[in-house]
């Protein structure tokens, strides 16, 4: 009997636990309303990190009021891509200014949609952190110089206002020829933006052998007024460098694409800008 109940407990003991099946793990079901901060592929704007910061800077607008005090900075925005790829809850985290901390949110908000995130092979929420940058190019907000009969409709100089002195111009007044001195509503910008200006003056520069031999390097300054229509002229070295740099960053600015012209009330003006061309081994 001893021997029988042995045998029975042993044959037990030796028999594979295949009775009970193990359990599969199920992963839970992303919450619907759930914002993500990290997951396993992340949103997407349309035409991928480079494309986004170009749409950010060739679609902001510069406000005027922010222009002509100077106010440049860079405004970090928080927003979520929803599950359709659209953009919400856009809200400043990082404010520069008032005017420009609203047209940073202004350009998110108008930014095509991106592809959305998603966790586990299903489309989530994601929080988002974007900088948009209001740089200041050289010149802008200064004051510019207006044929008289673009300002008969405006309103007159208040009283006191002195002519400026001749070669001289001033925030609000006349020069000594009687010309009337405003600022621009908008400035003249390069078509494109900044980057793809440099970018051209970078890919036609011609560095001059001379200055290649003595191995230099510098940042010519460059004056120059945008027309009404776009075109380049008066250009002219502020600071000469010598070795030929000063000759081929005339020849650039002058083969540049043109510009778009500063604008008042709506109509494009004349407007002195400064811009430094780079010579760089």
């Amino acid at each position: 009997m001893f021997t029988f109940r042995f045998l029975v407990l042993l044959a037990l003991a030796a028999t594979p636990a295949l009775a009970q099946k193990p359990a599969k793990l199920k992963y839970p079901t992303p919450d619907a309303n759930q914002i993500y901060d990290a997951v396993e592929q992340p949103a997407v704007p349309k035409g991928g990190p480079a494309g986004y910061a170009q749409y950010l800077e060739t679609h902001q607008k510069y406000p005027t009021a922010a222009l002509q005090a100077k106010q440049e900075g860079t405004v970090n925005v928080s927003f979520v891509v929803e599950k359709n790829g659209s953009v919400g809850e856009v809200k400043v985290v990082h404010s520069v200014a008032p005017l420009l901390d609203a047209e940073a949110v202004r350009v998110i908000q108008s930014a095509p949609r991106w592809t959305p995130a998603h966790q586990r092979g299903v489309a989530v929420r994601q929080r988002v952190t974007a900088p948009v940058s209001f740089v200041l190019a050289p010149g802008s907000g200064e004051t510019v110089e207006v044929p008289t009969n673009l300002t008969a409709s405006t309103q007159p100089l208040p009283p006191g206002a002195v002519a400026a002195a001749p070669g001289t111009t001033s925030v609000i007044g006349t020069t000594a020829n009687g010309t009337a001195i405003i600022r621009p509503e908008k400035s003249a910008q390069p078509v494109g933006g900044n980057v793809a200006f440099f970018s051209w003056i970078a890919a036609n520069q011609r560095y001059p052998d001379l200055a290649r031999k003595r191995h230099m390097q510098a940042k010519v300054p460059v004056e120059f007024t945008v027309q009404p229509d776009g075109s380049l002229t008066d250009v002219r070295v502020v600071q000469k460098h010598g070795s030929g740099m000063d000759e081929e960053a005339v020849r650039l600015i002058k083969a540049s694409p043109k510009w778009e012209p500063a604008l008042y009330q709506g109509r494009p003006i004349k407007q002195k800008m400064q811009l430094p061309v780079i010579f760089q081994l």
